[in-house]
């Protein structure tokens, strides 16, 4: 009796770099456990340093065999308080409080702190409900000035230093590039990210600047639009244009979960992960997913449940933050959140699919993908499809669909199999096709494969190609090969 394949686990895991894991031996055990993408987070730390952690994440995914993905995560215009003499204060419903923007920045008290953002006073009105420390505490806005916010604390607690200040229902619109965002893709050159994540994107301009600074500095990087803002999702036009214009978006659930509330957060996620997945795009669903796990070894059966439920949505990828940046226990969560993405995945729901029924293809490389996906779920037999692709948009529209199978994208090139290292159900593998004569091409896929443990025989697989190999966008031919 033939050996089964090797185990395929379809949602990828995105984790975070921190003090708990940017040394040589944690980063390769996190790929062990299954880290797929290690996001840099620019928020903290300097360029110089974020491309010393890159060059030992491409080392030690060198020694695993791997593809591993680098993701830069720009900080954005996140709104912020100046500091308090003291490092925090405590603050009581009630009492009155001042947002002011003339305040010494570490001179705040129990009744009055500096913010950074010189335009808040012109972006809030009285009766607007301001949210600090991701909504920990709330202010009602009684009074605005040309340089102060008067309120009165409706929720109050403890409040420290450089907190974040978001405005029920959103509308606090700093540009999505700073100056710091410019520095920083500046000196990209020798980090080479496969992605660059843009926080708090307000219009898909945001995205057209991202992308043309990062070409002036001949970074090729995949563009990530983090949905954080009320006001994005409130407009489903221009959601939709933000999302067209980016390579895939991250459901930044902190931020956006302050402005429109946990309850409507819940339906805004699956309706994001829907239409990203039907306009072609790549989807992360991010933040809190197992943070218990920072001080426990062992998620909660809910945390375990809303991966499993983002998993059945269909994302692409689930995103550890501080888990694995500062957690005691980074290899744990990582396994455990493995664990629960296939647990997920064997249930019917995340392996079929009516995506598409009702539409009309594009392209010809658009139909061969997506018929190879129909054909290859409704013919017994087939244990995984393979695409011979150079940009790797054909295995990329093949993972929009459900299924339980594994999609082999194969390719010679190396920027093209660092960027599938973060696509649902692809498996980013290298393989020159123009080493190969054309006519024992066929025979050669099929045993890169079982030699890999990918296949046993007996097995049917879909392969997808060019009738040209080696050329981009010209997917015209689909085969249905025996493993003899």
């Amino acid at each position: 009796m033939p050996l089964p394949a090797k185990t395929h686990r379809r949602t990828k895991i995105v984790a975070t770099i921190g003090p708990g894991c940017d040394n040589e031996d944690m980063l390769g055990r996190l790929i062990g456990a299954g880290v797929d993408v290690f996001r840099l987070n620019f928020s903290h730390g300097s360029v110089k340093n974020h491309g010393q952690v890159a060059e030992r994440i491409r080392r030690q995914s060198r020694h695993a065999g791997r593809y591993v993905g680098i993701l830069a995560d720009l900080q954005g215009p996140k709104i912020r308080i100046g500091g308090f003499e003291t490092g925090s204060v405590q603050l009581t419903a009630g009492d009155p409080f001042c947002l002011d923007i003339t305040l010494d920045s570490e001179k705040g008290d129990s009744r009055r702190v500096g913010v950074e953002y010189q335009s808040l006073p012109q972006q809030v009105a009285v009766d607007d409900i301001l949210l600090l420390d991701d909504g920990k505490l709330r202010l009602r806005v009684d009074d605005v000035t040309d340089t102060a916010v008067d309120c009165t604390v409706l929720i109050g607690g403890k409040l420290s230093s450089r907190k974040g200040v978001n405005k029920l229902g959103g509308g606090l619109a700093a540009p999505a590039l700073t100056e710091k965002d410019r520095e920083d893709i500046a000196g990209m050159g020798n980090i080479a990210p496969d992605f660059v994540a843009v926080s708090f994107v307000s219009s898909h301009r945001d995205i057209d600047l991202a992308r043309e600074l990062l070409e002036a500095v001949q970074v090729e990087a995949a563009i990530i639009a983090k949905i954080e803002r009320a006001e994005v999702v409130a407009d489903s036009k221009l959601l939709d244009s933000i999302i067209r214009a980016s390579d895939g978006i991250m459901v930044a659930r902190g931020d956006l979960g302050v402005e429109v509330g946990d309850a409507q957060l819940i339906g805004i996620q699956k309706d994001l992960i829907s239409r990203t997945r039907k306009l072609d795009r790549l989807v992360i669903t991010a933040t809190q997913m197992m943070e218990s796990m920072i001080n426990n070894s062992m998620p909660t059966r809910a945390e375990v449940f809303d991966v499993a439920n983002a998993v059945l949505d269909g994302t692409d990828a689930v995103m550890l933050s501080a888990e694995t940046a500062v957690g005691q226990y980074p290899v744990e969560v990582v396994t455990a959140m493995a664990d629960a993405a296939i647990g997920a995945e064997r249930h019917p729901v995340a392996r079929t699919s009516r995506y598409r029924l009702d539409r009309e293809f594009s392209s010809a490389q658009e139909t061969v993908a997506l018929s190879a996906m129909y054909g290859a779920n409704h013919f017994p037999g087939v244990c995984g499809l393979a695409a011979l692709t150079e940009h790797g948009n054909t295995p990329t529209m093949m993972s929009r669909l459900s299924s339980g199978l594994p999609i082999f994208g194969l390719s010679r090139q190396h920027r093209t199999l660092q960027k599938l290292s973060l696509c649902r159900g692809v498996i980013p593998l290298y393989f020159d096709v123009t080493a190969f004569q054309p006519e024992d091409l066929d025979a050669r896929i099929l045993e890169f494969l079982l030699d890999g443990g990918y296949l046993n025989r007996g097995d049917f697989l879909l392969l997808t190609m060019g009738s040209t190999a080696g050329e981009a966008g010209k997917t015209n031919q689909m085969k249905i090969l025996t493993v003899e």
